[in-house]
């Protein structure tokens, strides 16, 4: 997504027998992670398929497995399961944006006029008003297009199934969400809209002069050597053998498959794939000051009320600042797309991290499971799904 030291050669695994079950949390016996543990194999009790989970801490590295990858053949989940990460993709754009600042190519508290001059226009929307800054911490008060009614039939709802390989621009998207009013005039309050990192990664292309994609790569994935991670432009596949699974309004009782999807619509806000090691691995270079100067970390860690939207969390660039059941602070993101639902947190210091994922989207819980990660023993049952998950 510098020359950057890897991330993977801070912690040493340790591996050791697993337990073979495919309901039953499989892992190496690290100390400390029974809560853990516990908490995904509630989670796939609650109805999840399945989880993966790595967790990086001062004694080395854990990996977990419950529940299966594929509901029709019952392989486990694997601890080098791919799979995709929805908005933790923003982590990436922004690093790199603040790269950027860094190099003095881009100010953040610059319009977004001066860079897409005339793009963010129309039904209230102006982007003479809104700085670069407001889009990355999301108070632009831009409209999110996955909130558009026609965006969701189309992709959110059942009909899903029908338009699943189509083919979406940035611009496209876009003007679907400027078809609806603002949420609210720039910098006055907070609400997440995917739109405003479709309107960074344009920017990121505009300064650069290269696809945003290429650009994070060069500077982040290749020098931390992030193999599973890449972003699939078209593609609708997901490497094998994690199945993504969902369920629609429209039809609840049923369980689809919904692996294969163009991700060209997420875009820049969301169509990373990768693997629970790989953003451990980018989460701990970020926090221990490998991928940007001292300055940078700090705006991208000073946060915003998400008071009314996020409940324990607050919003930097790029990055969430979440309280856990316990009060303990953990920094990262999490990311939501259809069949696959992901939480990558940990401490401000990078001395413990953990990434997970379901391939399922319709049981909440994931917080759950962090909080698990840095409150044990106490694990609760994973909840409904909420924004929040």
């Amino acid at each position: 997504m510098t020359a950057i030291a890897a991330a993977g050669t801070v912690l040493s695994a340790t591996p050791s027998a697993a337990v073979d079950h495919p309901t039953a949390a499989a892992a190496t016996r690290a100390p400390g992670h029974d809560a853990t543990r516990a908490a995904m194999d509630a989670a796939v009790a609650a109805g999840v398929p399945g989880v993966v989970a790595e967790v990086r801490d001062t004694h080395g590295v854990w990996k977990g497995t419950s529940g299966v990858a594929d509901l029709t053949t019952g392989q486990p989940r694997g601890t080098g399961d791919s799979f995709r990460t929805g908005s933790v993709t923003k982590s990436l754009v922004a690093t790199v944006m603040l790269q950027l600042q860094a190099e003095g190519r881009v100010d953040l508290d610059a319009t977004v006029d001066r860079y897409l001059p005339g793009l963010v226009r129309g039904n209230g929307h102006d982007g003479t008003k809104i700085t670069v800054r407001q889009l990355m911490n999301h108070t632009s008060g831009v409209f999110n297009f996955t909130e558009d009614a026609t965006f969701a039939q189309r992709v959110l709802g059942i009909d899903f199934l029908k338009t699943r390989y189509d083919d979406w621009t940035p611009q496209q998207v876009i003007a679907l969400a400027l078809r609806n009013p603002p949420q609210f005039e720039p910098g006055t309050s907070w609400r997440y809209s995917n739109t405003n990192y479709l309107l960074i990664g344009l920017i990121l292309e505009k300064v650069t002069g290269r696809p945003y994609a290429e650009e994070i790569e060069r500077r982040v994935i290749k020098p931390l050597g992030m193999r599973a991670t890449y972003f699939p432009g078209t593609d609708p596949r997901v490497p094998a053998p994690t199945r993504h699974y969902s369920t629609f309004t429209e039809d609840p009782g049923t369980t689809y498959d919904v692996t294969e999807l163009n991700p060209s619509w997420a875009w820049a806000a969301g169509e990373m794939i990768t693997d629970a090691a790989d953003l451990n691995r980018f989460y701990t270079a970020l926090f221990t000051g490998r991928l940007l100067r001292p300055a940078q970390l700090r705006q991208m860690t000073a946060t915003v009320s998400t008071e009314g939207n996020l409940p324990s969390q607050r919003y930097g660039l790029g990055l969430i600042e979440y309280e856990t059941s316990c009060g303990v602070r953990v920094w990262g993101h999490s990311g939501g797309i259809h069949g696959s639902s992901t939480q990558a947190f940990g401490t401000r210091d990078g001395r413990h991290m953990i990434t997970l994922n379901f391939n399922g989207d319709w049981v909440g819980g994931g917080k759950t499971v962090v909080s698990a990660e840095f409150c044990p023993p106490r694990a609760a049952a994973p909840s409904s799904p909420t924004a929040t998950d």
